[in-house]
């Protein structure tokens, strides 16, 4: 099991985007690949199947789905969204990060 965190205002907006794309029922998928400044970078994505090789858990009607490899680097990810004049949009919060680059998507482990 990971744990990860999805704020309301992430939750809220999340649900949003799943609406207006109509994309009801897919799943929030999070994950780390390899790139970015600082090495590695975190995706966020819509999907509708599943591997089988991933931990999943719901949140009020949103399924939320970790690939098992990356699964370690997330967990106690804090998931939020923000929406202001000095920033806007997603943000992660990651306590594994022994850095992160300037604009947040990409860190080191």
């Amino acid at each position: 099991m990971v744990h990860v965190e999805v704020t309301p205002a992430a939750y809220d907006q999340v649900l949003k985007i799943l609406h207006k794309d109509g994309k009801e029922g897919q799943a929030l998928r999070l994950y780390v690949q390899g790139g970015g400044c600082s090495g590695l970078t975190y995706g966020m994505t819509f999907d509708r199947a599943e591997s089988g090789d991933e931990i999943a858990f719901e949140r009020e009607g949103l399924k939320v789905v970790v690939d098992r490899s990356s699964a370690p680097l997330l967990e106690g990810l804090k998931v939020d969204y923000r929406l202001g004049l000095e920033e806007s949009g997603f943000k992660i919060f990651n306590p594994n990060a022994k850095s992160t680059c300037s604009c947040g998507k990409s860190f080191s482990a």
